[in-house]
């Protein structure tokens, strides 16, 4: 079986920092592709940032020079890093990945159970 668990969420005032991790675990041949998504109340998910195995990265426009996301395939982690943070930041955040599970065939999206982020104004 495989788990994505997340880690680091918290309450923090605006213009702070916030770090969070992400650990893939299980029967894990390779992970492609892992994000970050996040869900405002009463808002649809949306996609925050992503990385590929190669760490190219894509930002949503309402993060890009403000968070960084990157990897370490060696841990099976991602991670999210978020400097000035904003109140419309407030969000349960997902941990997102592409993987090959062990003795498949074919890759599969799993999600992390989301951890919350609430920035103060």
């Amino acid at each position: 079986q495989v788990q994505l668990v997340e880690s680091g969420g918290g309450l923090v005032q605006a213009g702070g920092s916030l770090r969070l991790s992400c650990a893939a675990s299980g029967s894990i041949f390779s992970i492609n592709a892992m994000g970050w998504y996040r869900q405002a109340p009463g808002k649809p998910r949306e996609s925050v940032a992503s990385i590929t195995s190669g760490r190219s990265t894509r930002y949503a426009d309402s993060v890009k020079g403000r968070f960084t996301i990157s990897r370490d395939n060696a841990k099976n982690t991602v991670y999210l890093q978020m400097n000035s943070l904003k109140p419309e930041d407030t969000a349960v955040y997902y941990c997102n990945a592409d993987l090959l599970p062990l003795y498949s065939l074919r890759t599969q999206n799993y999600w992390g159970q989301g951890t919350q982020v609430t920035v103060s104004s």
